[in-house]
């Protein structure tokens, strides 16, 4: 099976089945010298997790993280980082009825069409669970580009038909972690939050959108056409379990704007440099980043795993099913989504950030040849 690898320079390989031993991820290209730590990637296993509200899933993984290489007292030597996140909590017997029967709209029948067999518990390598693996190599991401003052956000905006207005990247770093939601308007979170609850109780599920903001991006990251910086961050997104739409700046809703409303005039900054008036293209022109904020949406469809009963089609017996998912679901994405998609925006801009040569790959205080630094090891002394 291919396509378990994401990154050009900066290479993230993840492994690891939703009911297997483990979980886990190894990053390629991270540059020597950054202070690294379990905690600093744990905080945002933690907002990913399941269990952490009574809108998830209630199987209890502590989803902790053990650094397994690629740091020395506390700094990366540039050598490849391995990542381990034990599973705790699997019982995969709730899956056996769908061994030969798959689960409708999941990967169960794909799978097993396609490679003859798959590891069906809890849906293996097609579940959610994976993206644990993405959050921990964001989270090393994140560190990269805060160093080059990029800070970037994500909340929930919409879920089913109640969409939230508009919010700043202040109040997104504000209020988007105070409510179980993880919406950036506390007002709509409530609302939300009443609407998932009457989907869960009728045992059924709904979706949802995540918008999510890049600050401090430079300009120029990105190239033309195939490996511009809006293909690359689309197929980063869409890769993302449940998503059925990938949006920036307007979005779809560009189809409903003339060219002069959408044109973004120009004018000079402060240095004389031409700067966009406004940002309607979302902080990329023609591929390449603009200088402005990044921004956009991602639409995730509403979770397929549901205890209302569905019809199946059972390939070994030749019958058709009535069955009920039984194991521990979420009623919604967004939310533990949120960490997710922030981490796949932070992978993408930090590998655009390394080929752009605006990170040094080889060590972040971009001083090559130079051995005597404050992260290196002190020679041994002969007592």
């Amino acid at each position: 099976m291919n396509g378990n690898r994401f990154g050009r320079l900066f290479q993230v390989t993840t492994f690891g089945e939703s009911h297997g031993e483990a979980m886990g991820c190894t990053i390629s290209g991270c540059p020597a010298g950054l202070e690294l730590s379990e905690e600093d990637i744990q905080a945002d296993l933690d907002r990913r997790k399941p269990g952490q509200s009574m809108i998830t899933t209630s199987r209890g993984e502590p989803d902790d993280v053990s650094i397994k290489s690629g740091i020395q007292d506390g700094y990366t030597t540039g050598t490849p980082i391995g990542l381990v996140i034990q599973n705790k909590d699997a019982r995969s017997g709730k899956y056996e009825p769908f061994i030969t029967a798959p689960r409708p709209s999941h990967g169960d029948f794909t799978y097993s069409a396609k490679f003859g067999t798959r590891n069906w518990g809890g849906g293996g390598r097609s579940s959610a669970r994976e993206t644990v693996n993405w959050v921990a190599a964001g989270a090393i991401a994140k560190k990269l580009l805060a160093r080059e003052g990029i800070e970037l956000k994500a909340h929930v905006n919409q879920i089913g038909d109640i969409e939230a207005p508009e919010v700043s990247f202040e109040e997104m770093r504000e209020h988007s972690e105070e409510n179980d939601v993880r919406c950036a308007h506390p007002e709509t979170a409530d609302e939300m939050q009443e609407l998932i609850e009457e989907y869960q109780d009728e045992g059924d599920s709904i979706g949802g959108s995540i918008y999510f903001e890049a600050q401090g991006v430079p300009v120029g990251l990105g190239a033309p056409r195939f490996d511009s910086l809006s293909a690359r961050l689309g197929q980063a997104m869409m890769a993302v379990p449940a998503t059925t739409a990938f949006e920036f700046g307007l979005g779809t809703e560009a189809a409903e704007w003339t060219g002069k409303e959408r044109n973004d005039d120009w004018e000079f900054d402060s240095d004389g440099n031409p700067t966009p008036v406004e940002n309607d293209h979302g902080g990329i022109q023609g591929g390449i980043s603009s200088g402005e904020p990044i921004y956009g949406e991602v639409t995730l469809h509403a979770p397929t795993s549901i205890p209302k009963s569905q019809q199946t089609a059972d390939w070994e017996t030749g019958e058709l099913k009535e069955e009920k998912v039984i194991g521990r679901h979420d009623p919604v994405l967004p939310p533990r989504g949120v960490p997710v998609v922030e981490a796949m925006l932070a992978l993408t801009l930090v590998d655009f950030m390394l080929l752009s040569g605006r990170l040094n790959p080889d060590r972040v205080d971009n001083q090559p040849g130079e051995y005597d630094t404050d992260y290196h090891p002190s020679n041994p002394q002969n007592e």
